[in-house]
């Protein structure tokens, strides 16, 4: 078995770790942030926040519809969610693993991901890292925006 790329992003927010946990599950938070893109247009944005719950978020883009599948394996308020996630049109089935990591700190919290992909993937790499940047800045100008 080959070795996964793993690739790790972090950002401080000045918000509470349950704030943020609480964001990745809202529906209508997480359509605003979640592998939204600034010229998207989101279709559907479907949550069920639980072990072993799905997730499905549609955005219209001028490439056409990409759809993000999510598979929640832990959900560990408000510190811990991990998920297996795929997007088409990667290919059905080929699913890597994502573990969000959410600790207090003095004014706010940090948020650690850790993204897992397959060694197929690993030209991907720095266009993922790009992506879940832009998508915890997203969640860091929302989460300022509402405060």
């Amino acid at each position: 078995m080959s070795t996964p790329v793993v690739l790790t992003v972090s950002r401080d927010f000045d918000a509470s770790p349950e704030t943020i946990f609480d964001a990745w599950l809202d529906p209508a938070i997480a359509g605003k942030f979640l592998f939204a893109t600034p010229d998207g247009e989101m279709l559907e944005v479907e949550i069920d926040a639980r072990v072993g719950g799905r997730a499905l978020i549609v955005e219209r883009r001028a490439s056409g519809d990409a759809r993000h599948h999510i598979l929640y394996q832990v959900i560990d308020r408000p510190r811990r969610l991990v998920f297996l996630f795929r997007a088409d049109p990667a290919g059905e089935g080929e699913w890597t693993r994502v573990a969000i990591e959410i600790a207090a700190r003095d004014g706010g919290s940090t948020l650690t991901l850790t993204h897992e992909m397959d060694p197929a993937w690993a030209s991907y790499e720095e266009q993922t890292r790009k992506g879940w940047t832009m998508i915890l800045g997203s969640l860091a100008r929302i989460l300022e925006e509402a405060s």
